[in-house]
């Protein structure tokens, strides 16, 4: 039975849900203003070191935050229930969406409403990308780390070229700029950790991760399977959010699997752009459109929608469940801390090359290319959020 100060949560939770416009950083203006400034569930500086723990571990930093602070509130029931109140609306909203463009009387009206959205949908990956560069790219090393990850991206173009090059990056950081000096901390705090929690949480993740690779591929079941292999084996290794999530996604089940072509891609991305909520709910269209061109009907499609949106999602709902309660002391350690200079650097060098992989099908449509350009200058000049540039790309391309 749920307190009145947690029903009141659960309140202020959908009140998020429905408004979270503009991806991570405007939901963290939004965070300190529901559950902050107004009701005070948590201080100012414990939403500030969630936000700071969520960058440091893989998956949606936005999500972990909320699910961190309902676990501060609630405890794990209540920020379990925090995470399905948060991802279920876009989600199904996503699936929906991926059902109807792959209806085959819907393609051609889909194709031309979404006409200038895929060029607008470019240039807020662009605007991401630059942002995020401004930020991160500060030294040498950065530089040099976000060079080679996206050479080697370029060059290899395999899915695993992401988790590893994201590991070296963090190792290579941590390595170079952490000071002499590392604190004792790191002995109290794996002391005072519950071994069989450990064992427990870790368990699961290698579990899950496993799980695809030993389906047999023969099975009717072997693609949900596999979807939910590839979207978890990412949800484990993605650091930095939806702006790294959907070049990754591009590259690896546009460009590697052929899961979707580019078109279908970018119209889902386009979409999710408009909607409230986790730009990690993206993961949803992608599944159920991917079942649909391999022959699935409705019910598969929405188990292809489902298995993506949880498959990307668990790895950081786990983590960030087992890391809470003894974040006091993890922060502390400054190996950890440095570390992600380096990760976030990586993570830099992919969008660069997957906006390269992206930009590919237009070719030389200037037209295309002038919309990409001015979505960049809006969002980098004046305060037009990404919905409201997506909106009015959806009426030009509804009316005319």
């Amino acid at each position: 039975m749920l307190t009145k100060r947690e029903l009141l949560f659960i309140r202020d939770v959908f009140f998020f849900t429905f408004t979270a416009f503009g991806g991570a950083q405007a939901h963290l203006a939004l965070l300190l203003k529901y559950f902050v400034k107004t009701t005070r569930y948590i201080s100012e500086e414990e939403l500030l070191e969630l936000n700071a723990l969520a960058q440091i571990l893989p998956g949606p930093a936005s999500t972990q935050t909320l699910v961190g602070i309902g676990y501060k509130v609630g405890g794990i029931k209540l920020s379990i229930l925090t995470f399905i109140i948060w991802i279920l609306p876009s989600a199904a909203l996503m699936t929906f969406a991926a059902i109807s463009f792959a209806k085959f009387d819907q393609q051609k009206k889909f194709a031309d409403i979404l006409e200038y959205i895929q060029p607008i949908a470019l240039g807020i990956v662009a605007f991401g990308a630059y942002n995020l560069s401004k930020r991160v790219l500060v030294s040498q090393v950065s530089i040099f780390l976000a060079v080679t990850a996206a050479i080697s991206t370029f060059v290899l173009r395999n899915a695993y070229v992401f988790p590893f090059a994201i590991l070296i990056g963090g190792m290579i950081s941590s390595a170079l700029e952490t000071p002499k000096e590392e604190s004792d901390i790191r002995v109290r705090l794996f002391s005072d950790i519950n071994r069989k929690k450990l064992i427990y949480f870790v368990g699961v993740l290698l579990f899950l991760a496993l799980l695809g690779a030993i389906v047999n591929r023969t099975s009717p079941f072997s693609l949900p399977i596999r979807l939910f292999e590839n979207f978890y084996r990412n949800g484990i290794f993605i650091f930095g959010g939806g702006q790294v999530l959907v070049p990754l996604m591009f590259t690896e089940f546009v460009e590697m699997k052929h899961y979707l072509d580019a078109s279908g891609f970018l119209s889902g991305f386009a979409i999710q752009q408009a909607l409230p909520g986790p730009t990690f709910s993206f993961t949803s269209y992608i599944g159920a459109l991917s079942m649909r061109n391999f022959g699935y009907g409705l019910t598969g499609q929405i188990l292809g929608g489902t298995v993506a949106v949880l498959g990307i999602n668990l790895p950081g709902l786990i983590l960030v469940l087992f890391i809470v309660p003894f974040w006091e002391d993890l922060k502390k350690i400054t190996r950890i801390k440095y570390s992600l200079g380096g990760i976030n650097a990586v993570s830099v060098g992919f969008i660069i090359a997957a906006f390269m992989l992206l930009v590919k099908p237009i070719g030389l449509d200037f037209l295309a290319i002038g919309i990409l350009i001015a979505t960049f200058l809006i969002l980098n000049f004046t305060k037009i959020s990404p919905p409201f540039i997506v909106l009015a790309g959806i009426l030009i391309g509804y009316f005319f």
